[in-house]
């Protein structure tokens, strides 16, 4: 089998890059050189990039056999995510990464900006020693505000309330009770902009953002204040900002982002007084640049491993996936496999029941894990959770949740139902078992069982009579196939059973008819390892 091709567009960690390991084969491009990125991809199952690559519906459709987009940072202005997962890529990026760095370049502008350090630095070696033209102020005992209560926004106002300030936030989607709890009080847009004597900006850049703090915003804040964005570029009208820093009423600004970049050589930031500019270092630190590297070096490696990404930004699941959920998601994939071999193809319906203490969590994911499981033996095409909803969609399987927090045989259990055309219905369930989560199947059409789900499994419906597992047993025996554990569950009248055996290789289907035939089975269905 040929490796997977991960193409590196930018220059990443060389961490990153041991960490993708053997088993892919990396190949390297400039993204930002279009005419060399476009065949680059044509083979290419991975991309990493960083802010200079544009990946877009032009670049997608050049990438037949692309699975996974990582963008080696938090932003994805450069993606095209609606156009990648109507292709069913899978789009990840490191919102972790940087977070630290930019919240302590935030502080380090404003510093700057308050000791007029860059200045002053520029004057000593110029040969002046001018200690009263640079004169700052102190940030204790000032009143900080920060617009956006993020991640970064959190950690810029702990690290900002430690210099002795008070801190006031405006963020419309966060609760009272948790800016309360990080010693913040939260405040209206207008209430910040007139009593801040600091603004410190930490939003997205969206169209609700775009523009947020223009001519007529910084005609109302506070004379003397100093703001700073280390954000997002066009959060703050730049002419309006360059206009206020020239009027006096804004005594200084620390500008890390801006609308276009490279920022433009006419801007009229560049000329603007008491103003300190770099060249969108918030990410810039090798800390950062190792942990961005490495995060979407593993989720590449999840990727395309088929396993589940937790960093996946087009995943269509309610909300973020709980740590607890996270070891559930192979087991109900692994069910719906199951369940694909019972049924004999693919079911019209099905309803995914979580039981017990797992349902009190968002499980939404769960029903993407369904239906890969469903889909991963049935089609040539990647079952991924990006594209699962389409799949489902096309074949017209529908897809339900259904949760109690009632505990049943187990602590939690997910069971797979599935509405047959012909009125009936299958089902296989499944649960975690003892500390160390081991996946077991516990449940098929009625029958219990508790078997290990994993590894290569054979299923036999039959009558029920004696020397059938001699009989299998012979026969796989010819071909010198193990049987690694067994299960046999009967009806309750005690004339039909479902057999389970874990083994160590699926044998080939011409065995698989002979044993049918030799115990008159009514199904037999070989399922692979996941």
């Amino acid at each position: 089998m040929p490796k997977p091709v991960v193409l590196i567009a930018e220059q990443l960690a060389p961490a990153a890059v041991d960490l993708l390991g053997s088993e892919v084969e990396i190949r390297h491009v400039d993204g930002a050189d279009r005419d060399a990125l476009l065949p680059a991809l044509k083979e290419a199952d991975a991309v990493l990039i960083r802010s200079a690559t544009r990946i877009d519906a032009e670049a997608l459709a050049a990438a037949p056999q692309l699975k996974v987009v990582a963008r080696a940072g938090i932003g994805l202005d450069n993606v095209d995510v609606p156009a990648a997962t109507a292709k069913g890529v899978l789009v990840v990026n490191a919102p972790q990464s940087n977070i630290i760095t930019a919240a302590e370049h935030a502080v380090a502008l404003l510093l700057s900006v308050a000791r007029k350090v860059p200045a002053a630095d520029a004057s000593m070696r110029a040969g002046e020693w001018k200690r009263s033209t640079f004169t700052g102020v102190e940030i204790a005992d000032k009143t900080v505000g920060v617009v956006g209560l993020g991640r970064i926004g959190q950690l810029f106002a702990a690290r900002i309330a430690a210099f002795g300030t008070t801190v006031i936030a405006y963020d419309p989607y966060l609760q009272p009770a948790r800016a309360a709890a990080l010693g913040v009080r939260l405040v209206d847009l207008p209430t910040l902009l007139a009593t801040a004597d600091i603004i410190s900006i930490h939003l997205p850049r969206t169209p609700e953002t775009l523009g947020l703090v223009g001519a007529a915003e910084l005609a109302t804040v506070k004379p003397g204040v100093i703001i700073v964005n280390a954000a997002r570029g066009g959060l703050i009208d730049e002419q309006a900002l360059a206009d206020a820093l020239t009027d006096g009423r804004v005594a200084g600004a620390g500008i890390d982002v801006f609308v276009n970049e490279p920022l433009d050589a006419n801007s009229p930031l560049r000329t603007a007084p008491n103003t300190v500019l770099t060249p969108h270092l918030g990410a810039s630190t090798a800390e950062a640049q190792d942990k961005a590297g490495t995060a979407v070096a593993r989720s590449v490696r999840l990727a395309l491993r088929g396993d589940f990404v937790p960093d996946a930004v087009n995943v269509q699941a309610a909300g973020p996936v709980a740590d607890e959920l996270q070891p559930w998601i192979p087991l109900v994939s692994r069910l719906g496999t199951i369940l694909t071999a019972v049924t004999g193809g693919v079911p019209s319906q099905v309803v995914v029941e979580v039981r017990g203490d797992l349902a009190a969590m968002d499980t939404s994911i769960l029903q993407l894990a369904a239906v890969r499981g469903i889909f991963g033996g049935v089609i040539t095409d990647a079952v991924t959770f990006v594209n699962a909803p389409a799949l489902a969609a096309e074949h017209g399987l529908t897809l339900t949740g259904v949760s109690t927090e009632e505990i049943g045989d187990f602590r939690s259990s997910v069971r797979l139902r599935a509405a047959m055309a012909d009125g009936g219905q299958r089902t296989v369930s499944g649960t975690l078992s003892g500390p160390r989560l081991v996946a077991k199947l516990i449940e098929i059409n009625g029958r219990h069982f508790d078997l290990r789900a994993e590894g290569d499994l054979l299923v036999f419906a039959y009558a029920d009579r004696p020397g059938v597992m001699g009989t299998i047993g012979a026969l796989l025996g010819e071909q010198r196939i193990n049987i690694e554990a067994a299960q046999l569950s009967q009806e309750l009248d005690g004339h039909a059973a479902i057999m389970v055996l874990r083994v160590d290789r699926i044998p080939d289907q011409a065995l698989l008819d002979r044993i049918g035939v030799a115990i008159e089975a009514i199904q037999v269905r070989g399922i692979p390892a996941g």
